[in-house]
């Protein structure tokens, strides 16, 4: 039955992760009737640590959720860059309270979880929002009215699709073919760690960068500062499981960052067996097009990142801004157009970060001569200086003007 011409649009997303939750409350705040269909039978993600810079914040605050995050959040003073093995300091960019008074938003560190269940407290009590948790989806269909048929069998239509489905996204395989990862050569170990069990290591407030040849490791307190974050990157081709949820052996993470800075050892010596992540690193480069008819992608779905500008998140949460600006006062006839116009304005910057992310892979591992010509730049100011501060600025909310 064709929907009533006066009714609210009706959107369905798909993944209840970080993208597509702020996804449905931007919609929602727009006007739309907002389904979110997950195929986990609760909210929530594997637990990890990641950061929220201003050009994010300032969208979780528009939405409403500045009080939620900053009773969980922990507030970086700094970005400090490192010498894998000496300690010396290379590069130190302030945050903190400069962060605030510069891009008028702050910057914070946040364990995963944590945003998820913020962002999903919000959606529950938002009347136009309805949360489906426990539904896979069996097929996605984009061409005439958009529709999903779940594992049940149920049909779901809407005017506006939504795939918010992350790396292994049933809505971007339905609409372009399946996309074709690149192994980086690169393999990820991540952990969180009690702070306590930090005592003495010299953990400082601030979000630690240590760059060593074919290798970094960062780390930073999250949850208010009781745990701390890591991950550490190295080179190798012996492991090519993707997901970020497959264990490691501890003994192989100490073994990769032996002989590195005395805090750095510390860090990956506490981490316990049960509490070792590992994942290999692929790269995808930009789609050419995010959307067919009135179907869309947003996040991991259409522009999955490198997790090496700390972008990941913030470019979902970005993407659910200017989608719901975008779709704010359409017509049902001009759907389509809305939704190109979304994809036109957000590819460039996307695929721009996905470029600059890959770049930070290579930077990061040099090898002598090469690391000291790196750290001569980043001492310039180069590398951590404008590049993101035009970075940090960006405001989805004013992105699709008039």
């Amino acid at each position: 039955m064709p929907p009533d011409a006066g009714a609210p649009l009706s959107a369905v997303v798909v993944g209840a992760g970080v993208g597509g939750l702020t996804a449905a409350l931007a919609l929602a705040k727009a006007g739309l009737s907002v389904t979110v269909v997950e195929q986990a039978q609760a909210l929530g993600e594997v637990g990890a640590g990641l950061q929220v810079s201003p050009n994010a914040t300032r969208v979780l605050f528009h939405l409403g959720l500045e009080s939620g995050l900053s009773a969980l959040a922990f507030r970086p003073e700094a970005v400090e860059a490192r010498d894998w093995q000496r300690g010396q300091e290379i590069r130190r960019a302030p945050l903190g309270d400069s962060a605030r008074e510069r891009y008028g938003f702050p910057y914070f560190h946040m364990h995963r979880a944590d945003l998820v269940s913020v962002l999903g407290q919000a959606c529950r009590a938002e009347p136009r929002i309805h949360l489906r948790l426990g539904e896979a989806v069996a097929a996605c269909e984009g061409d005439g009215t958009p529709s999903l048929v779940l594992a049940s069998g149920e049909r779901l239509e809407a005017d506006v699709l939504v795939g918010a489905d992350g790396l292994r996204s049933v809505v971007r395989e339905a609409l372009f073919g399946p996309a074709a990862p690149r192994f980086t050569g690169n393999v990820a170990w991540r952990g969180l760690i009690p702070a306590e069990r930090l005592e003495g290591a010299d953990i400082r407030p601030v979000a630690a960068l240590w760059m060593g040849p074919g290798a970094h490791f960062v780390h930073y307190y999250v949850r208010g500062g009781t745990l701390v974050n890591f991950v550490g990157v190295v080179e190798r081709d012996d492991w090519r499981e993707e997901s970020w949820s497959s264990r490691g052996r501890a003994a192989d993470l100490r073994r990769d960052f032996s002989g590195w800075h005395p805090t750095v050892r510390r860090i990956v010596e506490a981490a316990r067996e049960d509490a070792c992540f590992r994942w290999a690193l692929f790269d995808r480069d930009p789609l050419p097009k995010w959307s067919r008819g009135a179907v869309t992608l947003l996040g991991d779905a259409c522009h999955a990142t490198l997790p090496f500008m700390a972008q990941g998140a913030c470019m979902a949460i970005e993407d659910a801004a200017v989608l719901a600006a975008c779709l704010s006062g359409c017509r049902r006839g001009e759907l389509s157009a809305a939704l190109s116009r979304y994809e036109d304005l957000r590819r460039p910057r996307t695929a721009g970060i996905q470029a600059s992310s890959r770049r930070n892979a290579t930077i990061y591992h040099l090898r002598p001569p090469f690391s000291w010509a790196r750290n001569q730049a980043m001492k310039a100011g180069l590398g951590m200086g404008a590049a993101m501060d035009g970075l940090y600025r960006y405001d989805a909310l004013s992105a699709v003007g008039g």
